[in-house]
């Protein structure tokens, strides 16, 4: 593959405007309310065989989307050996972590081990020199991880040994998939989201489809209801083709740190949307409402910045304006 056909479109990446954010909420619209479905699937598949579905299919999908698009996008050797790693720790690793970890303990833990994805991103962007930690992102993330604290409450988190290792699983994938969005860019913004994406899933699959179908074996498929068939087809094409496609768009735009910090809007569309789909006990209150705010204020401190001029951005990224 020549570098001409190879896409780096630093002037997105820098005057990416509000589309990346309108984009980054819309993923954690979905991320947020994803698993309500995923625990209906889990009714009649094993957690490893509902990531096999997940993943296979999911790569089927963007193959099919890639192809529809124009000539298959094809990486460079070298680029492949870094897909495969975000393959591990994006897809592979990311998806049987949280799945297994989600089945054994609650969706309330979940949310709040969910707030270590952004400092994973930040810590590991930071060792690798991909990002520079300032005070803005720092406080930032504190402002936001005290609103998702507040809206949990951790009082409330079932942390009894039973749920040890299910928490304990949550934690590793928060920092396999702050991993995955901390050193993914570069190749996501050479190659463009779609075709990325799609390579991640493709070689995800040679993991997760031998593991996960190993699991399936055992299961009676005669037995399962046509809800969770159409909650795994849901889990498909919404929150793995539909978000991680978004995800990856909006990570060709705007900073690793800045997608990370947006994970912390998940746990109050999960909160918001309980009470509609699972008929949850809890309804909206005051605590929701100063939760919301905070949230979205340290989202505001890591996202909103002063503008510079433009030689400054220049110095930055001294190649933009070959482009």
């Amino acid at each position: 593959m020549s570098d001409s056909q190879i896409r780096t479109p630093h002037s997105a990446f820098r005057n990416g405007g509000a589309a990346p954010h309108v984009a980054l909420v819309a993923v954690q619209l979905i991320f947020g309310t994803w698993p309500i479905v995923a625990k209906v699937a889990l009714r009649g598949l094993p957690s490893t065989g509902l990531v096999a579905f997940r993943v296979a299919g999911a790569a089927v999908a963007l193959l099919a989307l890639l192809r529809a698009r124009g000539p298959l996008v094809v990486p460079r050797r070298a680029d492949l050996a870094r897909l495969a790693l975000y393959a591990l720790l994006g897809v592979v690793l990311n998806q049987f972590l949280f799945v297994k970890g989600l089945a054994l303990s609650t969706v309330v833990n979940s949310a709040l081990l969910s707030t270590a994805i952004p400092v994973s991103a930040l810590v590991v962007g930071a060792l690798l020199g991909y990002e520079r930690l300032t005070l803005r992102s720092a406080l930032g993330t504190v402002i936001a991880a005290a609103g998702v604290v507040y809206l949990i409450d951790p009082f409330r988190a079932d942390l009894s040994s039973d749920k040890t290792l299910g928490n304990v699983l949550l934690v590793a994938n928060t920092v396999a998939y702050g991993s995955y969005i901390a050193v993914s860019q570069d190749v996501f913004r050479r190659y463009g989201a779609l075709a990325s994406v799609t390579w991640v899933f493709v070689l995800g699959c040679v993991g997760a489809v031998p593991f996960g179908g190993y699991y399936l074996a055992d299961v009676q498929f005669a037995q399962i209801g046509w809800e969770v068939w159409l909650a795994v087809a849901y889990i498909i094409l919404v929150p793995t083709v539909g978000a991680y496609y978004l995800n990856a768009w909006a990570l060709e735009r705007v900073a690793p740190s800045t997608v990370a910090v947006y994970i912390y809007l998940q746990p109050l569309v999960a909160y918001a949307s309980a009470p509609l789909f699972l008929g949850a006990e809890e309804q909206l209150t005051a605590r929701t409402f100063v939760a919301a705010a905070l949230i979205f204020a340290g989202v505001a401190v890591v996202t909103l910045r002063p503008r510079v001029p433009a030689s400054a951005d220049v110095a930055d990224h001294p190649d933009a304006l070959g482009h």
